[in-house]
C-alpha cells in the first residue's frame, strides 16, 4: 500500500515523532492510523506525544549566506513560545539548521529531515530535533527552508530578530557596497510590504483569470448600464493597480523621495549610478508563524485553567 505524505503529517502532528519514523509506522500497518499510533509507542518513538498536541507558532526565522554571496539558505523553526524563541540555546540551535541548508542537496523537508546532522554524530537532522524538544521543553518544528544558489548575488534581511527572513537574489557582476546596500533595501521592502511574485510574467494567469472574473462582476455591479468597453477599462485600471501591490518591482518603492518610482526604477537607477548589470531576480520570504493558527487565550484565562 502507497503512504502518502498527508498521512505521514497527520501521523506526525498526531504523535510527534519524525517524519522517516511516521513513514516506517505507517509501513509496517499498512497504512492504519491507530495501529501505527501504537507501533510508535511500542519502539518509543512517540515520546513527545503530549508536547505534539500543543500549538509551535512561535519560533524564529534564520539565514546563512556564504561569504562570497553565492549560495545561502533560509529556514523557519517554531516553538511553542515566544519565552524559548529568545532562548540562547534555541537560537543557536536554529544557526546550526540555517547552516545545513545552505549545504545540503535535499529537495524536500522530509529529505532534510532524513539527512545525517552536521553536528551531532550519529542523528539525523530530525533525530537531533527530538533531542532538542527533550532539552527544551517545548514542542519544535522544522517547518520549512529553502536554499538559493547564483552566479550573481544574494542578499539577506533579518527583522525583528527573526520574525521575518528574507533571502534576495540579483543578476550582477558586481558586489560593491553599493549594490549590496540596494539589494538589502530592496528585502527591507520584502519584509514590509509582503509581495507575492518578483515580476508580473510569474503571477499565474489561473489567478489572474479568477482576479478579472471577480473586479468584472463587481464593476457590472456599480455600473450595470455601462457598455463594455467602459467594464473592461475599469477591471483593468484596477487589475494594474492590484498587480503593482503585489508584484516587487512594480511596487512604489519605500524609500522613494518622490513617492513614486518603482522598484525596478531604484535598481536601475543604481546599475546605471554604478556602471553594472543588476536584475532583481528572485527572493524568498519567511515569517514566522505564518499560516499557523494560533491558540487566543488572554493571560487570566491561562492563569484560572492552570488554577483549575
Amino acid at each position: 500500500m502507497a503512504i502518502t505524505a498527508s498521512q505521514v503529517k497527520e501521523l506526525r502532528e498526531m504523535t510527534g515523532a519524525g517524519m522517516m519514523d511516521c513513514k516506517k509506522a505507517l509501513t509496517a500497518t499498512d497504512g492504519d492510523m491507530d495501529k501505527a499510533v501504537e507501533w510508535l509507542r511500542e519502539n518509543g518513538l512517540a515520546k513527545a506525544e503530549k508536547k505534539s498536541g500543543r500549538i509551535a507558532a512561535e519560533g524564529m526565522v534564520a539565514v546563512d549566506v556564504a561569504e562570497d554571496g553565492k549560495t545561502a539558505s533560509i529556514v523557519e523553526v517554531n516553538s511553542e513560545t515566544d519565552f524559548v524563541a529568545k532562548n540562547e540555546k534555541f537560537q543557536s540551535y536554529v544557526a546550526d539548521v540555517a547552516a545545513q541548508a545552505k549545504e545540503t542537496s535535499a529537495t524536500s523537508l522530509e529529505e532534510f529531515l532524513a539527512e545525517p546532522c552536521a553536528t551531532e554524530e550519529g542523528m539525523t537532522v530530525d533525530e537531533k530535533l527530538k533531542s532538542m524538544i527533550a532539552v527544551i521543553g517545548e514542542n519544535m518544528n522544522i517547518r520549512r527552508f529553502a536554499k538559493l544558489e547564483t552566479k550573481g548575488l544574494i542578499v539577506s534581511y533579518i527583522h525583528g530578530g527573526g520574525k521575518i527572513g528574507v533571502l534576495v537574489e540579483a543578476d550582477t557582476d558586481s558586489d560593491s557596497a553599493a549594490v549590496k546596500e540596494c539589494l538589502r533595501n530592496v528585502a527591507m521592502q520584502v519584509a514590509a510590504l509582503h509581495p507575492k511574485f518578483c515580476i508580473r510574467t510569474e503571477v499565474d494567469q489561473e489567478y489572474l483569470a479568477h482576479e478579472k472574473e471577480i473586479l468584472t462582476a463587481a464593476a457590472k455591479k456599480e455600473k450595470p448600464d455601462a457598455a463594455d468597453k467602459i467594464i473592461d477599462g475599469m477591471v483593468q485600471g484596477r487589475l494594474n493597480k492590484e498587480l503593482k501591490e503585489i508584484c516587487l518591482l512594480d511596487q512604489v518603492y519605500v524609500k522613494a523621495e518622490d513617492g513614486k518610482q518603482s522598484v525596478q526604477k531604484y535598481v536601475d537607477s543604481v546599475a546605471k549610478a554604478e556602471g553594472v548589470k543588476l536584475q532583481i531576480k528572485k527572493f524568498v520570504r519567511f515569517e514566522t508563524g505564518e499560516g499557523i493558527e494560533k491558540k487566543e487565550e488572554d493571560f487570566a484565562a491561562e492563569v484560572a485553567a492552570q488554577m483549575k
